[in-house]
């Protein structure tokens, strides 16, 4: 139920069929209303980097996913600017829309809950 960084219910979203097709054109529409597709955005873009996990998240990326995180964040930061959304050919489309970061954030996640269960262990000797 919680998320690495908030409260997430996107897993039983997802596991009942009704809800899903009852919920997907609401986030979809949400998605479009908050408009960072429209600046070239991805989803992941938008998690906050001065969380330590997502720092040690973003420290796991790809030289290639990098540079195109660095890429988003720089033309978005001209079209602000400017004033002005990109060319509707530049934006980001629904199905490019991929979580790319996520996966790692929860690899940091999972490995400090099992950092801090270690930590925790009590060696008794007889």
């Amino acid at each position: 139920m919680f998320g690495p960084l908030s409260i997430s219910w996107a897993s039983q979203v997802k596991a009942s069929r009704s809800l899903y097709r009852w919920v997907k054109p609401i986030a979809n529409w949400y998605a479009d209303a908050s408009r960072y597709r429209q600046f070239g955005f991805k989803y992941d873009d938008l998690l906050m980097e001065e969380n330590p996990t997502v720092q040690r998240a973003l420290g796991r990326l790809t030289d290639r996913q990098a540079y195109d995180r660095a890429y988003r964040l720089k033309r978005a930061s001209q079209a602000s600017i400017l004033k002005q959304p990109l060319s509707k050919d530049q934006w980001t489309k629904a199905e490019e829309d991929t979580p790319y970061l996520q996966p790692h954030v929860n690899n940091v996640v999972a490995e400090n809950v099992e950092r801090q269960k270690w930590d925790n262990v009590i060696v008794k000797r007889n």
